[in-house]
């Protein structure tokens, strides 16, 4: 067989093993941990192999880094041996292949091939298509891992990180980002991704940021007649709540809500003291944070609002679900004036 030829099958070998093995190591690594775990419970084939891997990549990446250096090393000194005996011909005269400068130009070419075909072009396609490529090869990973079970175990003993299992975990900051990415992909509503970033808001704010202050809380006295309370009853917006107060300063004796006010007033109640009619009154503290205060408002509660009361147990504001939903839903601004 034509020695030249020898030569390019054996370098092209070197190529495609060590641009496989560079390939896969770029997709294994670019892979996210949560796109895999969706791809599973999707039962995509492929996904669970993967997930395996990426549970464990130290096995993985120890492989491919291994295959990779055997090509890319112990194929070069092959390589290297048969080249010299090829353009130094039998005896080393050189008569036939270029002797030394035909050496010196084969290696310039073959190291340039092997930096752009089988480093940078193999890790370019390796990122981006990342998630095809990593299905694909898991599997094929897997069965690699059981035949060099050995090796991995010699490997795993020099170095225990090796074995370190990867925890699928996140952070708010990488939710914000990967919302925010998602929005701009097209992949969710921008205004979704916005109200992702809210909900984290929550944390950050508490009942005196989002209640209404003590003294544009409408108040009812709790001694005088719904009769009495008529006027201000229906002028009220639809959704409006009173605090109703007692004699005693700080004294709330219950909230009322004008829909319970105007069904007693058709009924006829209109006589009775509104303390009587009122709701019982559901107290937090005006530093609970706003997360840990929606889930106060529970399904069958007879209040959607809480009266907000400082250190001293004073009645400060009142809150209601709807103020923490409006800052879900962006119209409903903050508060960020120091509330008296």
């Amino acid at each position: 067989m034509n020695p030249i030829l020898v030569l390019i099958v054996m370098a092209a070998v070197i190529l495609v093993g060590s641009a496989i093995a560079t390939g896969v190591e770029a997709a294994i690594l670019t892979v996210s941990p949560i796109q895999v775990h969706t791809l599973t419970q999707q039962r995509i084939p492929g996904a669970r192999a993967l997930e395996r891997i990426k549970a464990r990549p130290g096995r993985a990446l120890a492989l491919l880094v291994v295959a990779n250096n055997l090509f890319n090393i112990s194929g070069s000194m092959v390589l290297g041996s048969h080249a010299d005996g090829v353009f130094h011909g039998e005896g080393g005269s050189g008569e036939h292949f270029g002797g030394a400068l035909g050496l010196a130009v084969f290696n310039v070419l073959f190291t340039l091939v092997v930096i752009l075909f089988a480093e940078i072009l193999p890790k370019t396609v390796g990122n981006s298509f990342a998630m095809p490529i990593a299905l694909v090869s898991a599997r094929v990973l897997l069965v690699l891992e059981r035949i060099t079970l050995p090796l991995l175990k010699l490997l795993e003993a020099v170095m225990p990180a090796i074995t370190a299992e990867a925890e699928l975990t996140t952070n708010e900051r990488e939710i914000h980002l990967m919302a925010r990415l998602g929005s701009q992909q097209g992949q969710i509503e921008a205004d979704e991704a916005a109200m992702i970033g809210k909900v984290f808001a929550l944390n950050d704010l508490t009942a005196r940021d989002l209640m209404v202050s003590r003294v544009a809380t409408p108040s009812l006295p709790g001694g005088i007649s719904l009769d009495e309370a008529r006027a201000e009853i229906i002028a009220a917006p639809e959704d409006a709540w009173w605090v109703v107060l007692g004699d005693e300063v700080d004294q709330v004796l219950g909230v009322q809500s004008r829909e319970e006010a105007l069904t007693e007033l058709l009924r006829g109640n209109g006589h009775r003291q509104v303390s009587e009619l009122c709701d019982p009154p559901q107290f937090v503290p005006e530093m609970i944070r706003a997360d840990r205060l929606l889930t106060t408002f529970r399904r069958g509660d007879k209040t959607s609002v809480r009266v907000v009361v400082d250190e001293f147990g004073a009645f400060v504001g009142l809150v209601s679900a709807a103020d923490i939903l409006g800052v879900l839903a962006g119209w409903k601004r903050v508060q960020t004036e120091p509330v008296a």
